[in-house]
C-alpha cells in the first residue's frame, strides 16, 4: 500500500509538472528572467571589470563564466519558484487541486519540478552568448554537461528554500523581496568576480564556506580543468542538505496552509 501510494504520489507530481510547463508555453514571458538575467550580468561583469580584474575581457570571460553559470540556475529557482507557489496559493488553484484525488503535497512536487524548465532555458541562453563573446570549453562535452548537471542540482535543491518563503508568507511582493535579498550572499559572496586571495578576511571566511563557492570551483574545474572531485563532493552535499531539511519543511508547511 506504502509503495502504492508513493507512485501515485510520483505520477500525479509529474502530471502537475506538465502543467508548469503548459503554463510556461502559454505565457513566454515566466521565463523572461531566465532569460534575460544570465545575459545582462555576463555582459555587465564581463565588460565592467574585465578590464580591472584581469586585464583582459577574454581572460575574464573565461574565469567568470563558469560562476555565472551557478548564479544563473541559483536565480532562475529562488526568484520564481516561491512567487508561482504564493500566486497559485492565493489564487485559488491548489484549493481547487485539493477536490481531487491526488497526494495532498502533489501540486507543490510538481509546481518545483516543473520550473526545471527555467534552468534549462538559462543554461542555454548563457552558453549561446558565451559562445559568441568567445568563451570555450577546455574539457569535453561531458564535463561540460556535468557542470550543468551539478548547477541545476544545487539550484533545484535551494529553490526549496524559496517554496518554504512562498508558502509560508502571504504577500507576494514580499515573497519577491525576501527572495532576491537572500540570492546576494549566496551568489556574490563567492570567488566568482574575484580570486578568494584577494579579498578581505571577513569576507574571505564567509566566501570559503559559502556552499555557492564549492560549486563555482567545481564548474570552473569542470568547464577549464582542474580540481574537480572535491569541492562537487561538497556541493552535493550541501545540495542534500538543502533538499532534505527544506523540502519536508515545504510540504508540511503547504499541508498547513492548504
Amino acid at each position: 500500500m506504502t509503495t502504492r501510494r508513493s507512485f501515485a504520489l510520483v505520477r500525479h507530481s509529474l502530471l502537475l509538472a506538465g502543467r508548469g510547463l503548459r503554463k510556461t508555453r502559454r505565457n513566454p514571458g515566466i521565463l523572461f528572467d531566465a532569460l534575460f538575467l544570465p545575459i545582462v550580468f555576463l555582459l555587465m561583469f564581463v565588460y565592467l571589470f574585465g578590464g580591472a580584474v584581469a586585464g583582459s575581457t577574454q581572460v575574464y570571460l573565461q574565469y567568470i563564466f563558469p560562476g555565472i553559470l551557478v548564479m544563473s540556475t541559483i536565480m532562475a529557482g529562488l526568484l520564481a519558484t516561491g512567487v508561482s507557489l504564493n500566486v497559485d496559493v492565493k489564487k485559488g488553484v491548489f484549493d481547487r487541486f485539493r477536490s481531487l484525488p491526488i497526494g495532498r503535497s502533489a501540486p507543490l512536487i510538481g509546481s518545483v519540478v516543473g520550473d526545471l524548465v527555467r534552468y534549462a532555458v538559462a543554461l542555454i541562453s548563457l552558453f549561446l552568448l558565451g559562445y559568441l563573446l568567445g568563451f570555450r570549453v577546455q574539457t569535453g562535452l561531458v564535463a561540460a554537461l556535468a557542470a550543468c548537471a551539478l548547477a541545476v542540482t544545487l539550484g533545484f535543491c535551494m529553490s526549496w528554500i524559496n517554496a518554504l518563503i512562498g508558502v509560508l508568507i502571504k504577500e507576494t511582493s514580499i515573497v519577491q523581496s525576501v527572495g532576491f535579498l537572500g540570492i546576494f550572499p549566496l551568489a556574490f559572496g563567492t570567488n566568482m568576480v574575484a580570486p578568494t586571495e584577494t579579498l578581505p578576511g571577513w569576507l574571505r571566511a564567509w566566501v570559503n564556506v559559502n556552499p555557492v563557492t564549492h560549486a563555482i570551483e567545481a564548474t570552473r574545474g569542470l568547464l577549464l580543468g582542474g580540481p574537480v572531485s572535491g569541492s562537487a563532493s561538497t556541493t552535493l552535499l550541501w545540495s542534500t542538505g538543502f533538499l532534505v531539511v527544506f523540502a519536508p519543511l515545504a510540504v508540511m508547511a503547504y499541508r498547513r496552509r492548504a
